[in-house]
């Protein structure tokens, strides 16, 4: 086989290895970035919310503005319930909402877990002057609810339900959210009355301050047994009403007193990413000032209990915000970390599949290229001028260079070397003596004297 004639080989071994490694990089780098996008993308975030005029809608709202204005990647999109906060509740539930704002008398989805306490709701428990020093003392009273509807009776009820009996029960009446103290307790003979208010709303309204100045005061009860209704009915907790939370002058309440409450917890669902969440906490405490409602609704946002045993459990991401636990880049980016380590593994593998089985270039044997030596010294004899064999030198030499060249690469592998370089040394010393003589034929030719008619005229 003629050197001339020799057919291009494939890409060497070494060249397909870098060109796998290459590959193998840019596979994996589309890989981890296509699946980085697909996380980004999940940065929307769904919320459910009741009544559309309700505060889970208000505070979503300004949620979801505060996002935006801090340059949070999270962007929050309202799934609004028509049919209420119960509604908001079931679609929170059903998976159809990342988040929700919830009460917890409501009935707590088992896949909830709290980021942040927005705001409390208290019992106050108002009379003229008697001090009713438990709950027991109520019965046979007058007592005057005060709401938009009658959710409050219904919810005092149930907690006011372990201490009725059939010869003895509460009477207990709803009344106008705006009706004021002084009818109620004057004028319509009240013997106490129950509001249910968000401690926001109430450390802000002076109505109390100036029926005490106006009447000579009022007093403000605790309820003595708050910590075993809060043991006794689930999403009840015991609160504390701080001294002169209502008025200052005069003092209402003299002391820090007990009542009971409920309170409006932000929660996520279960399966949530910790790094969204951790991101999400970061927006609500940071941002706090500008998350209060105009009725100062979620204006002293709390961090969730991350108690084992709180009635709901602290998302694992808000834990870390709270116990400044954030982690490092390497741990907020391990899933990431391992993808990319998977997948190179995988798409390496495969490259080295493809490499063994089909594209590897088998090395060719040093020694089968002994043909090729004596191939190019048979053209010896058959050369008259110094021009042509200087050519067949050539051949020899880019002969020589190939093998040298393949056994550097992997192409060519060093089996039967000692047969070539017999058959090249033999071939290059008959190149030499080959020039020797037609060097002299050259000399005698040009010295030979003139013969024939020529030399008879000389």
């Amino acid at each position: 086989m003629s050197t001339n004639n020799r057919s291009p080989r494939r890409l060497g071994n070494r060249a397909q290895i870098l060109l796998f490694i290459l590959l193998t990089v840019i596979l994996t780098g589309a890989t981890v970035w296509g699946a980085r996008t697909w996380f980004k993308r999940s940065d929307n975030m769904t919320i459910a919310i009741g009544d559309a005029n309700g505060i889970e809608a208000k505070f979503a709202a300004k949620l979801s503005s505060v996002l935006a204005a801090s340059g949070s990647r999270i962007r929050l999109t309202p799934v609004s319930s028509p049919d209420g906060s119960s509604r908001a509740t079931t679609r929170f539930d059903r998976r159809q909402a990342d988040l929700a704002v919830l009460r917890t008398d409501a009935v707590i989805p088992s896949r909830a877990r709290a980021i942040a306490v927005l705001d409390r709701d208290l019992v106050l428990l108002i009379s003229k002057k008697t001090k009713l020093t438990t709950i027991a003392s109520l019965k046979n009273q007058r007592i005057a609810v005060r709401g938009a509807d009658d959710n409050n009776e219904n919810l005092l009820r149930g907690v006011l339900a372990a201490y009725e009996t059939p010869n003895s029960a509460f009477k207990l009446q709803t009344v106008p959210a705006d009706a004021s103290l002084e009818k109620l307790l004057l004028k319509d003979g009240f013997g106490a009355v129950l509001i249910v208010d968000h401690l926001s709303v109430i450390a802000r309204d002076k109505r109390y301050e100036q029926f005490a100045k106006q009447h000579g005061g009022f007093t403000l009860n605790g309820i003595d047994d708050a910590k075993a209704i809060e043991r006794r009915v689930p999403g009840i907790s015991s609160e504390t009403i701080e001294e002169r939370l209502l008025s200052a002058a005069p003092a209402i309440p003299d002391d820090d007193i007990t009542t009971i409450g409920w309170q409006w917890i932000l929660v996520a669902q279960a399966k949530l990413p910790e790094t969204r969440i951790v991101e999400l906490a970061r927006a609500l405490f940071e941002n706090k000032s500008d998350l209060a409602l105009a009725d100062g609704f979620a204006s002293k946002i709390e961090p969730a209990d991350t108690d084992k045993d709180a009635l709901i459990v602290a998302h694992p991401g808000a834990v870390q915000y709270i116990n400044d636990e954030t982690k490092s880049f390497s741990e907020r980016y391990s899933d990431l970390l391992y993808l990319a380590l998977a997948a190179a593994s995988i798409i390496g593998s495969i490259f080295v599949g493809l490499y063994t089985a089909f594209t590897r270039t088998a090395p060719e044997k040093a020694g089968q290229l002994s043909a090729e030596v004596i191939e190019i010294g048979q053209k010896i004899g058959a050369t008259e001028t110094i021009a042509d064999l200087e050519a067949v030198h050539d051949e020899l030499e880019a002969l020589l260079m190939h093998v040298l060249n393949g056994l550097q690469d992997g192409s060519i592998s060093p089996d039967g070397m000692e047969t070539f370089r017999l058959g090249y040394e033999f071939v290059r010393d008959s190149l030499g003596l080959h020039r020797q003589r037609l060097t002299r034929a050259e000399s005698t030719f040009t010295e030979r004297p003139p013969s024939g008619k020529l030399a008879a005229r000389t």
